[in-house]
């Protein structure tokens, strides 16, 4: 019986999906983002280990408000796609229960590595770290080239995405990086909402605790005027921001 490594998890969240869900952070990330907010899941041996059933029967108490709400599980991280086969059996257990799925990811992973959890997965919130190559290998460690195929591959298969940008002041937030952005989503047909993310400070303390340099500490949060720029820019394509402030 395969076993997974989770971080924690996390039983209201309201943001990562649909209605209330359970969101289920995985543990192990191959990305090495400078903004990371969840630095102590990059260990893929931390964690506590989990089988698909302890895991849906420990968060299956809260199904009454899943249901009310048209919430349900989503697979977090670090990345989630790290642990395919405990992610699939995962996504097939809670298929059986009539549960909605819902994977937070990166997008680096290989098309026929991750097609198989997909035949069980209804929306994949997918992160776009930056869609200028270099600037991704310089922010994260790798490059954006496998999650534009995801997104590509997404969209012919007919699953719904949330289009995610965490929008970095003076990082991610360029024209040249906003414009390649509108013009990508303008592709895909099956968007169910564009988010443009402000970064913040939150997890700055996690580094620190551990002894780490935070790269991005003197970098300011973002803010609705920041997100209303980029809005701007991207809707010259478009396709629309779902968070803009009106």
């Amino acid at each position: 019986m395969t076993k997974g490594r989770i971080h924690s998890i996390e039983t209201f969240g309201t943001v990562d999906g649909p209605g209330i869900r359970s969101v289920l952070f995985f543990q192990g990330c191959p990305l090495r983002c400078k903004y990371c907010h969840n630095r102590d899941t990059w260990d893929t041996k931390g964690g506590t280990e989990y089988t698909a059933d302890e895991l849906i029967n420990n968060v299956a108490r809260y199904s009454s408000y899943w249901k009310a709400s048209g919430g349900g599980i989503t697979a977090s991280g670090g990345e989630a796609t790290l642990q395919l086969d405990f992610l699939l059996e995962l996504f097939k257990k809670a298929k059986e229960k009539n549960i909605h799925t819902c994977l937070d990811t990166s997008g680096f992973v290989d098309i026929e590595k991750i097609d198989k959890v997909l035949d069980y997965t209804d929306l994949v919130l997918l992160d776009f770290k930056h869609m200028v190559e270099e600037e991704a290998i310089n922010l994260t460690g790798v490059g954006i080239e496998k999650t534009i195929k995801l997104a590509k591959h997404l969209d012919e298969r007919n699953i719904p995405i949330w289009f995610r940008h965490v929008l970095v002041p003076g990082v991610t937030d360029s024209e040249e990086n906003l414009s390649k952005i509108g013009e990508f989503a303008a592709t895909l047909n099956n968007i169910d909402r564009l988010e443009i993310l402000p970064y913040h400070t939150m997890g700055v303390h996690k580094w620190e605790n551990m002894g780490l340099t935070y790269d991005l500490k003197d970098v300011r949060d973002g803010n609705d005027e920041d997100v209303a720029r980029a809005a701007e820019i991207i809707e010259r394509y478009g396709v629309k921001v779902f968070n803009k402030k009106k």
